[in-house]
């Protein structure tokens, strides 16, 4: 799993805690600027054009270059995706689903979705066409959904899908299949399943190699138009798209691998939004007084956390997750590195989730209670001042990616803490290709800080994290590299896949929260806020945390003048 935060430029990071602190005392107080214009670039003040006007220019940091949305790809060609294709239905910024190629989302209550979970049948749109002017029927989303099971195919998930048995094209317009088990979360993963054209990709020798893989046709509100590679993509309306829009006439998507210069183009209006990666939170301040620009704190499903290996004998103990947990000053970590901007969490799932649950006790430093902690569970200081337990010291190393000086200033607080209570942390970091590797997935790390999500696409079952099945050095399949277990939450992350009843699935939800913060197996420190800037007078930008991306309804983009 790839290292999910961009590193940022600092002149001085070699930085101690009264360093920090005054570093981040001015920050925070601009924080409240930034937070009151967040949602200002969102609000429409004009209606949209007659017909397809205007051009936009979207920065991005890395460039594209995945362009089949069935295979692996990242945030930034899921800008491509989103706007050259269609999914069945998508996730709104709320987390409700709306129908898209489909005529209604199925569920229980509407009859598409039956036998105790087992049974779909989805309706499709009549009016929808390819960009080649072939029409798009039932039969496209059954190769779709085929090619993605198919042996040999570089799909970029499975997950869900494998579960699917004897798709049945019953009309034009209808489809329906059964599930080998019936499974909640694959509404949210069909959100973020691109349909693709049979009748092009399915002639092609091998659908890996296809040309459609460089030159892709959808049904989206934008057509495949140029590219340049290593500098831009062009992408032009599609006046034949069944849905509200396009109004712009195109969208240029420009590659500018450097942030700094990134922003300096946002700055001077070559650019008009920054997206993914954002603004460096060094320029923030400058950035919400730019005239003409707008700055917004687009929410993010990522979380920071510190990731212990409970096979590690001293975080196998509940005790001392506890009293390291209650060390850390998070906020200062927040304050100073981050100014200010994210805010802390107790919880894996984002605050903008259904499932989220605001009631868990908030983490408040405090030494005394993790001293006592500590001493209870029988570590006991030694002369050089780290405790030591049957003749083993509490040390250990955290880890996370070489270069990334913002990860790196947060080891250095984070060090200082658990000094203070006998636990001797060590810095053991590599680069991206070493650590994301065997290092992690085969769970020998001692402990990470990394960026990671607990969600199955946008849905908040966990159980691919927190599951006892899902511990790949124990023969499981999945991303619990904690190795953490416990029987209550296999069985309420089980129910929970289960389950369709949203508010009943809520209730599950609320209690394994409850769990996860009472065992941690993660100690969270903040959900990710990337800052982004959109050009005054763009209409239609909308954050979206079910999207890993913004641009992810750029169809209904367009400008006030």
């Amino acid at each position: 799993m790839r290292d999910s935060h961009d590193p940022r430029r600092f002149s001085n990071w070699n930085l101690n805690r009264r360093d920090l602190f005054g570093l981040g005392a001015g920050a925070l107080a601009a924080t409240y600027g930034l937070a009151a214009q967040a949602q200002t670039a969102a609000k429409p003040t004009a209606p949209p054009p007659a017909k397809p006007t205007g051009v936009v220019v979207v920065g991005l940091s890395q460039e594209p270059v995945s362009f089949n949305p069935l295979m692996p790809g990242v945030e930034v060609d899921e800008v491509v995706w989103t706007s050259v294709f269609n999914s069945l239905w998508v996730a709104e910024p709320d987390g409700t689903l709306r129908p898209d190629l489909a005529l209604a989302v199925p569920s229980e209550a509407n009859g598409g979705i039956s036998d105790g979970g087992l049974a779909w049948s989805v309706k499709l749109r009549d009016n929808v066409k390819w960009h080649d002017g072939t029409a798009f029927t039932a039969e496209d989303v059954k190769y779709s959904l085929e090619l993605i099971n198919t042996a040999g195919f570089k799909a970029r998930t499975r997950v869900g899908h494998a579960f699917v048995r004897d798709i049945l094209v019953k009309g034009p317009h209808e489809i329906s299949w059964r599930m080998e088990k019936a499974y909640a979360p694959y509404l949210a993963m069909l959100a973020n399943t691109h349909i693709v054209p049979k009748h092009i990709l399915g002639k092609a020798a091998d659908p890996n190699t296809a040309p459609f893989n460089n030159a892709p046709v959808g049904t989206g509100p934008f057509r495949w138009g140029t590219r340049q590679p290593g500098d831009n993509i062009t992408l032009v309306a599609n006046e034949s798209y069944h849905g509200d829009g396009p109004y712009l006439e195109k969208a240029v998507l420009k590659y500018i691998p450097d942030l700094t210069a990134l922003y300096a183009q946002f700055r001077t209006g070559q650019v008009d939004l920054v997206i993914i990666s954002g603004i460096p939170a060094n320029f923030y301040q400058e950035a919400i007084k730019l005239p003409g620009r707008k700055v917004a704190v687009a929410p993010s499903g990522n979380l920071e956390i510190i990731m212990p290996n409970l096979g590690n004998k001293a975080f196998a103990e509940k005790a001392v997750r506890h009293a390291l947990y209650a060390a850390m000053d998070k906020q200062a970590i927040i304050d100073a590195i981050y100014y200010g901007v994210p805010k802390p969490t107790e919880s894996f799932a984002p605050r903008e989730s259904w499932a989220f649950n605001p009631a868990l006790p908030v983490q408040q430093r405090d030494l005394a209670r993790a001293n006592k902690l500590l001493d209870d569970a029988g570590w006991k200081r030694s002369g050089s001042g780290t405790r030591m337990k049957n003749g083993v010291p509490l040390e250990f190393a955290v880890s996370t990616t070489t270069g990334n000086q913002l990860r790196e200033q947060c080891q250095q607080l984070i060090q200082q803490d658990w000094q203070q209570v006998g636990a001797k942390m060590t810095i053991n970091n590599m680069p991206a290709a070493v650590i994301w590797g065997e290092f992690y997935v085969r769970s020998k790390f001692e402990s990470l800080l990394v960026g990671t999500t607990f969600r199955t696409g946008v849905d908040p079952d966990p159980a691919s994290r927190f599951a006892s099945d899902a511990i790949p050095v124990k023969g499981g399949s999945g991303g619990n590299y904690m190795q953490w277990e416990n029987a209550e939450a296999d069985a309420l992350m089980k129910e929970g896949q289960e389950t369709f009843d949203q508010e009943k699935r809520k209730a599950i939800y609320f209690r394994l929260q409850e769990i996860v913060r009472e065992e941690l197996p993660i100690l969270p420190i903040f959900q990710y806020a990337p800052i982004e800037g959109v050009k005054e007078g763009l209409i239609g930008y909308r954050p979206n945390i079910n999207q890993r991306q913004n641009a992810w309804n750029m169809g209904s983009w367009y400008w006030a003048k």
